[in-house]
């Protein structure tokens, strides 16, 4: 907050400014095994999908005007699409199972030589489902060696830049996206990573910070926050956050079995417990059925549990989630959604703590307000 200096001015303050800038820069390069120059700081990663997304349309090629995508992306990458293809662009919806995976072959089927764009997230923001895209890449890269250069291949990886590999040379991305606040930073700033030598419209326009593609004075002290929250980056903290996880899933199922865990969860061991991989180890996700979501959130509240009803970012209109009306699942099931995030905080007496309260909770409420 100290450092007050415009990182654009050309005096003693702006220059101790631009050098902080860069040592920052430099460290999120780091964290996706990029180049300084391939890192575009943005002000949320709402901001840098649309950035992303509406910045390659505008900027286009010849003859290519389909995007390929999915129907359980975060609302920051369908709405854009969505305008778009109000705008001519022909939008293609890849399937995903019961579980939220994309079906590979199906994607590769989609890829034509009309393809502008790939967007896919790396893990789903709602229910876990952490997507194979590396193996997505792999086919974009094959279909590319056929000499178009196209598609570029979009992944938001908000919900994965705290547990899983963030290399973007790994996962063969043009453009990746991720934000401060997932990962314990501030809030109000995001990151868009963009490959060299990619076109890109910039959105945003009046100045040439960010190398010309968004215009406006950085925001200093929380790309700085950002920068330091990337070195604070654990990714022992996934094991930690595993156990819980299935600690939490397991000793449910048994006090409520009525529950449903959306998501990742497929047929039980031998021990009776669910198998559960390929899912976020901080996402818990399940369905009450007879109860409304905003209910239960507001007696959790009460006991000063803090849980969101599907996607934290829009929680506050309950409505059914289109990830999970996607992904097939039941009407009885879609009202009473509770999403609950672990952190680098939570303890396993957080967890012990909330199942002694919830099913007192539901107990109570359906004496009061079953359906």
């Amino acid at each position: 907050m100290k450092v007050y200096g415009n990182p654009s001015s050309f005096n003693n303050e702006g220059r101790k400014a631009s050098k902080e800038l860069s040592k920052a820069r430099l460290k999120v390069a780091r964290f996706l095994g990029a180049h300084p120059e391939e890192i575009i700081f943005t002000g949320s990663s709402s901001e840098a999908n649309n950035m992303a997304i509406l910045g390659v349309a505008s900027f286009g090629s010849k003859n290519k005007n389909e995007i390929v995508t999915t129907p359980i992306e975060h609302p920051s990458t369908l709405e854009p699409i969505r305008d778009l293809s109000s705008k001519g662009f022909k939008v293609i919806f890849a399937k995903v199972d019961r579980y939220g995976f994309v079906d590979i072959m199906d994607i590769s089927s989609k890829i034509n030589n009309k393809t502008l764009l790939v967007s896919v997230m790396y893990a789903n923001n709602e229910i876990g489902t952490i997507e194979p895209i590396i193996k997505i890449g792999k086919i974009i890269r094959a279909f590319r060696k056929k000499g178009t250069g196209f598609p570029l291949f979009h992944v938001d990886a908000s919900q994965a830049a705290g547990y899983l590999n963030m290399n973007a040379n790994n996962l063969q991305v043009d453009l990746l996206t991720f934000n401060g606040s997932k990962i314990g930073g501030p809030r109000g700033i995001g990151v868009l990573y963009l490959k060299k030598e990619t076109g890109l419209t910039p959105l945003i326009l009046g100045g040439g910070q960010e190398g010309g593609l968004r215009a406006g004075t950085e925001n200093l002290p929380a790309i700085m926050g950002m920068a330091k929250a990337v070195e604070l980056v654990n990714r022992k903290e996934s094991v930690k956050l595993t156990k819980l996880r299935d600690y939490f899933f397991d000793k449910l199922m048994v006090i409520l079995p009525e529950i449903k865990i959306n998501g990742p969860v497929f047929a039980k061991a031998s021990a009776g417990k669910p198998v559960i991989y390929n899912r976020l180890p901080n996402n818990i996700n399940i369905s009450i059925p007879g109860l409304d979501s905003e209910k239960i959130l507001l007696e959790l509240g009460k006991y000063g549990i803090h849980a969101a009803s599907g996607s934290a970012c829009t929680s506050r209109f309950v409505e059914p989630s289109h990830v999970l009306k996607a992904i097939g699942v039941e009407k009885k099931y879609l009202s009473g959604v509770l999403r609950f995030s672990l952190g680098r905080q939570t303890t396993k007496k957080d967890i012990i703590y909330v199942l002694k309260v919830l099913p007192k909770i539901i107990r109570d409420l359906r004496k009061r307000y079953r359906k």
